[in-house]
């Protein structure tokens, strides 16, 4: 059986670094393999092998695991073969692997790709934790090397930055994901560093507002046309319409609508939706009827996918601003944003008895396993039965 010893090789010039090096040894063949990572003697723990100060040197120290890691996996592929080998070989496979899978290159490769599926929300987000990573490491570091105390350090420093745990959790899925499709390429071993984290979704406050408080909206007096008038529009359109998102809003296109029904793909899942026009979805979408535009509403002015993407990013900030006054004007002391109106639906349906697989599916939800058993025999028509009885129910209390 071969063995791995990691070395400091000292050099000869006093109070100079010293060189870190593999020693692999099988049969009595002694071989090395010199790295670029240099120390110096008072740094290094010889007997643990490793710097005496691990957290100071992370990305250092993780550089080296991750070699280790690979040079186990070859010599356990070589022991896996039965046929006889040589230290040399053992040198030859760890030279010959693709060492140059680092985690934040494999990371812009899933940006890149993302991108050219023109997922540009969740592009940005993995953008937001690559360069959040790189900051912790300080130097890009091979997949192999992505272990479970590395990630411990990560999460804690995360955590002493202030974030709150829903946030942190945002992170690890992140580089979960990232670190799973690496291994299914063959890039990385499964080692499950991310056992010892959490990446949950903690319960937030609730968002969802009444039907009295959407009546307030829909009586206000606002004059057309008017950011403030779009601003309720969309709010309430996206009520209307089973919580459209508002991106999806955003990206709607007078094509998506055709013979009375909206017909659009979640930007988010990729699940396709369909929702028959009512009353109060078709009198907004006239509001803003504009043969020369390719939207519904008079948002985006590009059409190329990079500058409606800026563009998109400034409307939420923009309108999610606007819609703090309406609920001034409204006198609504809840402060609300536009995934007020997606919750605020489903608590609707869930106040009217509708199944909890129809609401389910109206929102275009597919991360539900019990859920979607219902969703395969679950038709259309039964969502949009259970949105006109919400918006009939709204029509009653708009007229009180």
């Amino acid at each position: 059986m071969a063995t791995i010893k990691v070395k400091l090789r000292a050099s000869s010039i006093a109070g100079k670094a010293g060189t870190i090096y593999y020693q692999v040894t099988h049969k009595r063949v002694i071989r090395q393999i010199t790295t670029n990572i240099h120390i110096l003697p008072e740094d290094w723990n010889k007997e643990r092998q490793c710097f005496k100060q691990p957290e100071a040197d992370a990305t250092l120290q993780s550089r080296i695991q991750g070699d280790m890691t690979l040079l186990r996996r070859v010599i356990k592929e070589l022991d896996a073969s039965g046929e006889p080998y040589t230290a040399e070989e053992i040198v030859r496979r760890f030279r010959k692997s693709d060492r140059t899978a680092t985690i934040l290159t494999f990371m812009q490769k899933q940006i890149d790709l993302l991108r050219l599926c023109n997922r540009l929300g969740t592009a940005s987000n993995y953008e937001y934790t690559m360069h959040r990573f790189a900051r912790f490491l300080g130097g890009d570091i091979p997949i192999a090397a992505v272990t479970e105390p590395l990630i411990e350090r990560f999460n804690a420093e995360l955590s002493q930055h202030g974030m709150v745990r829903n946030t942190v959790s945002f992170y690890m899925r992140i580089l979960r994901s990232v670190y799973n499709k690496a291994v299914c390429q063959g890039l990385a071993e499964q080692k499950s560093p991310f056992k010892n984290v959490y990446t949950g979704i903690d319960r937030t406050r609730k968002r969802a507002v009444g039907e009295r408080v959407i009546a307030r909206f829909v009586g206000l007096h606002i004059p057309q046309p008017s950011p403030l008038a779009l601003t309720r529009d969309l709010f309430l359109f996206s009520f209307y319409t089973r919580g459209m998102a508002f991106v999806d809003m955003v990206y709607l296109r007078r094509e998506n609508i055709c013979d009375g029904m909206i017909h659009y793909v979640r930007r988010k899942t990729g699940q396709e939706i369909m929702i028959r026009v009512e009353p109060e979805i078709q009198r907004i979408i006239e509001r803003y009827a504009d043969g020369e535009r390719p939207y519904v509403f008079p948002i985006l002015k590009d059409e190329n996918l990079e500058k409606t993407y800026a563009e998109y990013r400034v409307a939420v900030s923009y309108y999610n601003r606007l819609l703090k006054r309406l609920c001034d004007m409204a006198g609504v002391v809840q402060r609300l944003s536009f995934y007020t109106a997606r919750h605020s639906w489903a608590t609707a349906a869930r106040d009217h008895q509708v199944p909890v697989s129809v609401i389910s599916a109206g929102m275009g939800h597919t991360s539900e396993r019990t859920t979607q058993i219902y969703l395969t025999l679950l038709e259309n028509s039964v969502i949009d039965n259970a949105n006109r009885g919400i918006l009939e129910s709204l029509r009653c209390a708009i007229s009180m």
